[in-house]
């Protein structure tokens, strides 16, 4: 077991445990009060886990974790963008729903993600969640998109109000950059981005990817070859049986 990415997914689960746990007592007490206030009671917390996702990406460049490196930069980026550009740069948007429902969507998905890693580290495999967690992203990374995409759309007019890092470049060319015209920009981008990383991330694939990983990673001898000859994929795109 690596001692140093065992501790990383530990403290992502728990910094992601808190989000949720907090968020769901907050709604129990408070109710639809608790919505406008996600931010600023939350917001660091997020913003801390976000930042260092950042260090997921160096895991994958020296093969300390074994994921694909370019759908990876996006998702931490496309976060990271929204957090701090969107959300936090704009005061008046912190207090939208949508802030609430963007943080419910990530936790949820990095609660059962991190989960997930932390057992398959241990070398602990469970069928129902291995499952759960190859089939939750099918549902919750679209709606993930669409929230980020309104996010950039309720912070728009805050921008064009406020000019918030639109600036005019005068050497060596005369420039204006006017920033509402970059997110919307981006806005599009988001859906090619998730569009590429469903081309890379099928959920035969991923499922695929990560059994592998972990029969290498309990039984090194057998080789890489050996969940071939011993699993058949079905129709179904979380689900493998034995022959």
């Amino acid at each position: 077991m690596n001692t140093y990415i065992f501790s990383y997914y530990l403290i992502q689960f728990c910094g992601h445990s808190w989000i949720f746990t907090n968020m769901f007592i907050r709604f129990l007490s408070f109710g639809e009060d608790s919505v406008a206030d996600t931010f600023h009671s939350i917001g660091l917390v997020m913003r801390i886990c976000q930042l260092v996702s950042i260090l997921e990406l160096l895991h994958i460049r020296f093969g300390i974790e074994k994921d694909q490196f370019f759908p990876r930069f996006l998702q931490i980026t496309e976060r990271i963008v929204i957090l701090f550009v969107a959300i936090a740069s704009q005061e008046e948007v912190q207090g939208k729903g949508i802030v609430c429902v963007l943080f419910f969507l990530w936790s949820c998905i990095d609660v059962i993600r991190y989960t997930y890693c932390i057992l398959l580290e241990t070398g602990i495999y469970f069928q129902g969640l291995a499952w759960l967690y190859h089939s939750l992203w099918i549902p919750f990374y679209p709606l993930s998109v669409l929230a980020q995409a309104f996010a950039i759309y309720e912070s728009l007019p805050h921008f064009e109000t406020s000019g918030t890092y639109s600036i005019r470049i005068l050497f060596p060319f005369d420039l204006a950059i006017y920033f509402p015209y970059v997110l919307k920009i981006y806005m599009a981008m988001l859906f090619v981005g998730k569009f590429f990383y469903f081309l890379a991330n099928t959920p035969e694939d991923v499922y695929v990817r990560h059994w592998q990983d972990w029969v290498l990673h309990s039984h090194p001898s057998l080789g890489p070859d050996w969940y071939r000859k011993i699993f058949i994929h079905t129709s179904l795109p979380s689900l493998i049986i034995p022959v």
